[in-house]
C-alpha cells in the first residue's frame, strides 16, 4: 500500500525482464493460492498486486523492501495496518515474511472489496482508503503515484488494457459492493479473466 514511486522505479530498474518478474512473483504461488482461498480474492489479483508493489521481491539492495512511508515486504503492507491485521487474522510477528504478508495484504485487499467494491478496491489499495473517499466525494483525479501504480497493474499477467480514462486518474473508479446492490443496480461481478471493467459497463454511476 502507499507504494513509493522512487522504491517502484527502483524495482523496476532491477527487472531483466518480463519473464523474470513472473518467475519472481510465481515461487510465491503457494501462498497466494492459500490466501485466495482463505479470503476469496482471484489468484490474479493477489500475484498483480505483488507485481505492482515489490516486483515479487523481498529485498532490494540487501535490505527487506520497504518504501519511504514505510510499507513492507512483497504487498507493502504498512506497519499498523500488519499489527491490526496480525491480531484478527493470527498471523506471526514479522510483516516481512513471505507467507504472513502475503495473507496480510489479501485480507486488506478483501476489506478494500467490501468497502469500495470491484475495481475501486485497487486505488484504494494504493492510495488509502480516505484518499480515495476523497477522490469519489470531490471528484479529483487520483495521485500520480495511484495513477502509476494502476497502469503497472495493467501490464500485469493476467489483466487487461485499461481504457484511456483509467489511465488518465480522473473519476476512475465506482463503488460496487458497499454502495448499491447488484441485483438492483444491475452490476456486474468481477470477470474473472483480469483486474479491470471496461468504462462502458459500470454500472450507472462512476467508479
Amino acid at each position: 500500500m502507499a507504494t513509493m514511486i522512487v522504491l517502484a522505479a527502483v524495482v523496476a530498474s532491477h527487472a531483466p525482464s518480463p519473464s523474470a518478474a513472473v518467475a519472481r512473483v510465481e515461487q510465491w504461488r503457494p501462498w497466494i493460492v492459500e490466501a485466495s482461498l482463505r479470503f476469496d480474492v482471484p489468484q490474479a489479483w493477489i500475484a498483480a498486486v505483488i507485481t505492482a508493489e515489490s516486483g515479487g521481491r523481498t529485498h532490494l539492495n540487501g535490505r527487506p523492501i520497504t518504501s519511504r512511508a514505510g510499507a513492507m515486504g512483497l504487498m507493502q503492507v504498512m506497519p499498523q495496518t500488519y499489527r491490526a491485521l496480525a491480531r484478527t487474522h493470527a498471523l506471526g510477528p514479522d510483516p516481512y515474511d513471505p507467507r504472513d504478508n502475503i495473507l496480510a495484504g489479501t485480507a486488506y485487499l478483501a476489506v478494500m472489496r467490501a468497502r469500495f467494491g470491484y475495481p475501486g478496491l485497487f486505488a484504494a489499495y494504493n492510495a488509502g482508503p480516505a484518499r480515495y473517499e476523497a477522490h469519489l466525494r470531490e471528484g479529483l483525479a487520483l495521485p500520480s503515484e495511484t495513477q502509476a501504480y494502476i497502469q503497472v497493474l495493467s501490464r500485469a499477467p493476467g489483466s487487461v488494457d485499461l481504457p484511456p480514462a483509467v489511465l488518465s486518474g480522473t473519476r476512475l473508479f465506482f463503488p460496487v459492493a458497499s454502495r448499491t446492490d447488484p441485483m438492483r443496480t444491475g452490476a456486474s461481478p468481477a470477470p474473472s479473466g483480469g483486474l479491470f471493467a471496461p468504462v462502458g459497463s459500470r454500472p450507472g454511476g462512476e467508479r
